[in-house]
């Protein structure tokens, strides 16, 4: 990594991402209209995209790191999309973007703790351990021998990801002034919000601490300890954590009972939180999860944590009581609780919006349920697109957003691990957290 240029920055300003983004777009979306007009002719080839669009695509979005890079991150979990050989190259974007040279990261770290990285720590290897979206992260040895891992933002991420919000935002803005049923400019904010706020690590390590708190009636689940006197704003300091990542781990063919407790882990590290404490991890790709060797769970990136109203999470919780129940759920009445606006007849949007909780709620009905079949989203995914209309007539609250993102993750990385067992039981363990 050394003998990187020293210039090897994400690319700045807010046009040349832009001209970017569209030259991608055009390629991508050539091959996809492509694919789509031999599906109709009734050839049905198996590839939405090619390896070498998809090489292109890892290529690209890795070069401008940021929120270009998370899109292709959230695109690789898509195991209904895209074929297993393009999943595995874009889940590169996952922790092996292309790295920054060792003179930026040093120097970054000197401009946030006030030394270099050989001053700090008694070792910090020049290799990056994993690069992503934001920062890089490099193993290192403090002077009193605990081995962290330290995560350096890429220098200028922050005006890129100004700039590829602008961009995003002008789109936003001129679809929403077509039609007051298109206008996503209050989805748009949530988003944006989240995502800058995830710049500030000092801000990281203070979810991470909250965090810590709420996983504490899990065991199972393990959040690494912030060493704060080697943190700041872009420099994040870490306990390390030794142990293979979920996509990682999943190629070592484990059996079905480990596949089961890692599943159970995943569930429980989602909802736990969120019943017990009203906060969820909302970056929910397998780089962010690892599988220890002791047994237990490591969570990493804890940047997009979120933090729920109580009128959100307080029917929510009334709402998931009530399905492991298996009660009749006044669903309209709940879901105008938690915050949605309903423009449709009562018995349109009852009837849509139950049937949105009937298949995401199939694992807390039937045990066994197997996830290796397991085909919520994709279901979900078409009921919505069938009734597309008619859903732009019922809007969720915004900070809805970041409560889909993590449990639509969730059950992709439950579908990547495939297992088969009595997971209604898993469910009733988390309600059981915080009784109804």
């Amino acid at each position: 990594m050394a003998s990187e240029p020293d210039d090897k920055l994400p690319p700045q300003g807010r046009f040349n991402r832009l001209r970017k983004l569209a030259g991608l777009s055009m390629h991508v979306g050539s091959e996809v209209l492509k694919t789509g007009a031999k599906r109709l002719s009734g050839s049905s080839p198996s590839e939405l995209l090619s390896l070498g669009t998809a090489e292109k695509l890892v290529a690209t979005l890795g070069e401008m790191k940021g929120a270009a890079m998370k899109l292709g991150q959230a695109l690789s979990m898509d195991q209904d999309l895209l074929t297993p050989e393009v999943r595995q190259m874009l889940a590169r974007l996952q922790n092996q973007a292309p790295a920054m040279s060792y003179a930026q990261v040093s120097r970054v770290v000197k401009e946030e703790l006030g030394a270099p990285p050989e001053e700090l720590f008694r070792d910090f290897s020049r290799e990056a351990l994993a690069a992503a979206s934001l920062g890089q992260v490099h193993r290192a040895v403090l002077h009193d021998g605990r081995q962290v891992a330290v995560k350096v933002q890429y220098p200028g991420i922050d005006a890129s990801m100004g700039h590829d919000m602008d961009n995003l935002g002008l789109v936003v803005k001129t679809v929403s002034k077509t039609s007051r049923m298109m206008d996503g400019t209050a989805y748009f904010q949530e988003f944006r919000d989240e995502l800058m706020l995830e710049l500030d690590y000092r801000r990281e390590a203070t979810l991470a601490a909250g965090f810590a708190k709420s996983v504490a009636k899990l065991p199972d689940l393990y959040v690494p300890q912030v060493i704060e006197d080697r943190s700041a704003r872009r420099v994040l300091t870490l306990e390390l954590l030794e142990g293979l990542t979920l996509k990682d781990w999943v190629t070592t063919s484990p059996d079905n009972d480990a596949r089961f407790r890692v599943a159970r882990q995943l569930i429980r590290a989602t909802y736990g939180p969120f019943l017990d404490a009203g906060e969820i991890h909302a970056d929910p790709h397998p780089g962010n999860f690892m599988v220890m060797p002791d047994g237990r769970m490591g969570l990493l990136d804890f940047g997009s944590i979120k933090r729920f109203s109580p009128g959100f999470v307080e029917p929510n919780r009334r709402m998931f009581h009530q399905a492991l129940r298996l009660e009749t759920l006044d669903v309209l009445a709940l879901c105008r609780e938690v915050g949605f606006t309903v423009e449709l007849p009562e018995p349109e949007a009852e009837a849509l919006l139950r049937e949105v909780l009937h298949i995401a709620g199939r694992p807390m009905r039937a045990a066994p349920y197997d996830y290796g079949t397991c085909d919520i989203n994709r279901d979900i995914r078409n009921h919505f697109t069938r009734n597309a209309v008619r859903f732009l007539r019922i809007k969720p609250p915004p900070e809805a957003m970041m409560f889909f993102r993590a449990t639509g993750g969730l059950a992709q990385n439950l579908r990547l691990l495939g297992a088969n067992g009595d997971f209604r039981q898993v469910f009733l363990e988390v309600g059981a957290l915080v009784p109804a």
